[in-house]
């Protein structure tokens, strides 16, 4: 092994491994929040394992986490802030789907840190530094809130293949790894969405976009929705 690993996300991912079965276990145990969104048992579970880690890891650093809107709290962009998305892709999860995932980034005094994604079902992990596996592909892929006249609009080149997942960790994971051509979401997402994706993809090489300017490693807070879109750019990180 060629390449170091921070201990302290190692741990984190260690945790949620071994909570693994109980947290399949809260599958059926669910509710509709206000935005017509499921968040399960298992949601609250991984972000009060996260919240203990942060406690004893990070205790100068706030905690944004889906499940903890709405926020009262003044954003600082030079704060130092763990940006969590517990299970991302709800839905999938309520619904016995294996495609869900884990989000987190790190930002210490306003600069990066750190981002991981974990695909706990599927054993999929990647964090900074870690090398990255990647591919050459046809396929686009696609939010699952676009509406059925946004698919029916979608002008392509001939030969483009679409996929729709419902897991935006996925997903960037996903384009990350060059398994996607290209990631789009039009609608716009929060930033616990696409934080740990995008920092991976730009790390791996990719050329990444929000709201239509180039992304550049900053900290978005869950002030508004952003729109992102993750292109291949060259392979030189390409792990061989």
């Amino acid at each position: 092994m060629t390449w170091s690993l921070n201990m302290q996300t190692l741990d984190l991912y260690n945790q949620i491994s071994s909570s693994l079965p109980s947290i399949l276990n809260t599958r059926n145990r669910f509710r509709m929040k206000e935005d017509n969104s499921y968040v399960s048992e298992g949601d609250l579970l991984i972000q009060s394992i996260v919240e203990s880690w942060v406690k004893k890891k990070f205790p100068n650093h706030l905690l944004i986490s889906e499940e903890m809107e709405p926020f009262d709290d003044v954003w600082d962009s030079l704060g130092s802030y763990v940006v969590l998305d517990p299970i991302d892709g709800t839905e999938n999860f309520v619904s016995g789907l294996k495609e869900w995932g884990v989000g987190l980034s790190i930002y210490t005094n306003g600069r990066h840190e750190e981002s991981c994604i974990f695909l706990p079902e599927l054993d999929e992990y990647q964090t900074t530094g870690m090398p990255i596996k990647r591919y050459r592909s046809r396929i686009v892929g696609l939010s699952s809130s676009l509406t059925a006249e946004d698919v029916a609009n979608l002008k392509w080149q001939q030969g483009v293949e679409f996929r729709i997942i419902g897991c935006a960790m996925y997903n960037l994971l996903m384009a990350a790894r060059g398994a996607f051509k290209l990631f789009e979401n039009i609608k716009g997402v929060n930033c616990w969405d696409i934080l740990p994706g995008l920092n991976l993809a730009k790390e791996a090489g990719c050329r990444t976009w929000v709201d239509n300017e180039p992304y550049c490693g900053q900290i978005l807070f869950p002030t508004k929705k952003y729109r992102v879109r993750i292109e291949q750019g060259s392979f030189e990180n390409e792990d061989s």
